[in-house]
């Protein structure tokens, strides 16, 4: 009875420490996912922040006008063809 008792808690720790062991090897698991997230993240913001500053270097009033005068052939209106329309 004894050792029938014995060998069930052998099997119960052996069990116990198999299941430590898996836990602990997929915990590593997600973490080393958890760090390819956070360095994706991570190069988005780094993009992001790139395309942020050329939008705003692109969207500078001069540069538009010069694209539209050289590229558009466009020019200002006279002022004699200027319509005010009020509210």
């Amino acid at each position: 009875m004894k050792a029938l008792l014995h060998y069930g808690l052998y099997v119960a720790i052996f069990l116990s420490a198999l299941q430590v062991v898996i836990a602990r090897h997929e915990t590593r698991g997600l973490f080393v996912e958890l760090q390819k997230l956070e360095r994706t993240g991570d190069e988005l913001n780094e993009e992001w922040g790139r395309l942020q500053l050329e939008q705003s270097t692109w969207a500078i009033n001069d540069r538009i006008e010069t694209f539209a005068r050289t590229k558009l052939d466009m020019k200002m209106p006279e002022h004699s063809s200027v319509v005010l329309l009020a509210k």
